[in-house]
């Protein structure tokens, strides 16, 4: 059978970040109402995935730990009622540290999930404070924990790097007292400041600037050092784990062009050359599947260029780079005779490193990434 990931979206938070760009609403009163949804959308579109084993499932949000449990126990049932379910997967869940108790994580350990993703994003209470986080310092130790108690021996700690009025040392304090948890796998994501954001809005009066390319950079150097003197090893640009046996396996879907179905309102979905993508809206998504019709908003069937274009784009992300073999075997071509000009140019600038079946990016190229990636 086919190997795939599953999405699930949960758009529901207590309070919006200023900074978030995800979908996400308040009205925590519609949550019976998602659950019934979404597990429609399940069961219509089942028989269209009789031949697919999903081996990761990843509920991302918004923040999916503020689900009940009855909620969490339906939608776990159907999930297993509606589609092939690996034995062995990887199943994910993104938790506020805010949101969760061990009362909470032990019946979620216990229904099934296996690795958190706690939403930590700074151990400095007034970096919380600037980037509107509903939770202390002290929730992030105690949710970690909870989570150890709970049975969780797969955790990650998302963090947030290169804001305005974070300082060097700042980021190095947050990260030393990440790793000293032990987490099995940290994410460092720049700030990225969104149009129509809160944060794009303070920005635009004038009240803070986002950092620019050269010292977001910085924030990626000190975390490489800092991780990799303490154990972790960076396989993406912006993620660490304790050994390959931590990488995270849903994401890697994503970065290595996988095949994945996305539900909920805002999900993406991708099984090559398709691509959709379901309404950025609740209101929408609850109308559509109340007629039961799929709330998809947009779709397109990605041709051979582009295709390309993104397997080189996301491969250069992480640490291992492209396999050509693998490349020669999806596009049916030699990728070094096609873009030699652009490879010697590259060689030539230090960014590039070439091996026999492998092409990866130095360490400079490696934090210049997205510009490499404009040779091909």
């Amino acid at each position: 059978m086919e190997k795939a990931g599953l999405y699930l979206h949960i758009p529901f938070c207590v309070k919006k970040c200023g900074y978030c760009d995800f979908y996400s609403v308040t009205r925590l009163e519609e949550q019976e109402n998602f659950i019934q949804a979404i597990c429609k959308e399940m069961e219509l579109l089942s028989s269209e995935y009789q031949k697919v084993e999903f081996d990761t499932i990843y509920l991302g949000g918004g923040t999916p730990s503020l689900l009940s449990t009855e909620n969490f126990e339906r939608l776990w049932k159907d999930i297993h009622r509606f589609f092939h379910i690996s034995d062995n997967g990887e199943f994910s869940l993104e938790a506020n540290p805010g949101t969760i108790d061990q009362k909470k994580l032990t019946f979620l350990r216990r229904l099934g999930f296996n690795r958190l993703s706690l939403g930590a994003q700074s151990f400095s209470e007034k970096a919380l404070k600037f980037l509107g986080r509903i939770h202390t310092v002290q929730d992030i130790y105690d949710g970690f924990t909870a989570a150890r108690q709970a049975g969780f021996d797969n955790i990650n700690l998302d963090l947030i790097s290169a804001f305005p009025g974070l300082s060097h040392r700042e980021f190095r304090e947050t990260l030393i007292k990440a790793a000293e948890l032990e987490s099995e796998h940290l994410s460092c994501y720049t700030l990225i400041i969104e149009e129509n954001t809160p944060f794009d809005q303070r920005r635009q009066q004038g009240e803070f600037s986002e950092l620019s390319a050269d010292d977001q950079v910085i924030y990626v150097e000190i975390a490489n050092q800092e991780l990799a003197s303490r154990g972790y090893q960076v396989y993406e640009i912006s993620n660490y784990a304790r050994g390959a046996d931590h990488f995270c396996r849903h994401n890697l879907k994503y970065w290595t062009h996988q095949p994945y179905l996305g539900l909920g309102p805002s999900a993406h979905s991708f099984f090559s050359p398709h691509r959709w993508k379901n309404h950025r809206s609740l209101s929408h998504y609850l109308q559509s599947l109340r007629r039961n019709v799929l709330p998809i908003s947009e779709q397109e069937t990605l041709d051979d260029r582009l295709l390309e274009f993104e397997y080189v784009f996301l491969h250069l992300r992480l640490k291992d780079g492209i396999n050509l073999t693998d490349y020669q075997h999806r596009f049916h071509k030699n990728f070094v005779h096609s873009y030699r000009s652009s490879l010697h140019k590259l060689q030539q600038a230090g960014l590039l490193e070439m091996k026999p079946d492998q092409l990866k990016l130095s360490e400079r190229g490696w934090l210049l990434a997205d510009e490499v990636s404009s040779f091909f």
